[in-house]
């Protein structure tokens, strides 16, 4: 029994679902965002209460049950909040900027990379002295900002000695100690 898939998506003011077919649209103040599901599953909308129930118990129904409540969700909560991701460069001499959407990333490499971010997508950045750069990506999709996100982590993976690198702001790095050296 799916716990997630049962649990109802209350529609907060301002948020329009409309299901036509097997897909989902959600209009809201930030945005729209269209979303498909399996026709088999049926979606009801009563009184800005959204539930989505499966037709059998197979497992793939099951499996799929809680998958499409929270995509659902997540759209929902993307047009009337938006998602937010904030990545720190943690290095010397690590430099982020933009125009526009396109990112100009400095990351220890002997040439400067040039990340072209989604036309859905919004991005800043920030440096302020004694602290590492900051680069601020806000959207609608959680799908699409945390793909992004973790493209922009691949650049430069976190290493566990230093802790230099691309990281989540607030993430936590569990550190390694380095060689020591051997007693005389």
């Amino acid at each position: 029994m799916s716990r997630i898939g049962l649990n109802p998506i209350s529609i907060p003011e301002g948020v329009t679902v409309n299901v036509n077919g097997s897909v989902v649209n959600v209009k809201g103040p930030k945005g729209e965002l269209n979303q498909n599901f399996d026709p088999d599953f049926k979606i009801k909308v009563e009184d800005n209460v959204l539930t989505v129930s499966r037709p059998s118990e197979q497992k793939r129904h099951k499996s799929l049950h809680g998958l499409y409540r929270s995509l659902i969700n997540n759209a929902i909560n993307g047009v009337s909040e938006g998602y937010e991701h904030k990545l720190e460069l943690v290095g010397v001499g690590y430099k982020a900027s933009n125009q526009g959407n396109l990112l100009n990333l400095s990351l220890g490499y002997s040439h400067n990379i040039y990340f072209q971010i989604p036309e859905e997508l919004k991005v800043a950045t920030e440096t302020q002295k004694g602290k590492p750069p900051v680069i601020i990506l806000n959207g609608i999709d959680k799908q699409l900002i945390g793909q992004i996100s973790a493209k922009l982590k691949s650049l430069r993976p976190v290493e566990p000695y230093k802790g230099k690198g691309v990281k989540f702001v607030g993430e936590y790095v569990r550190r390694k100690v380095g060689k020591t050296a051997a007693a005389a």
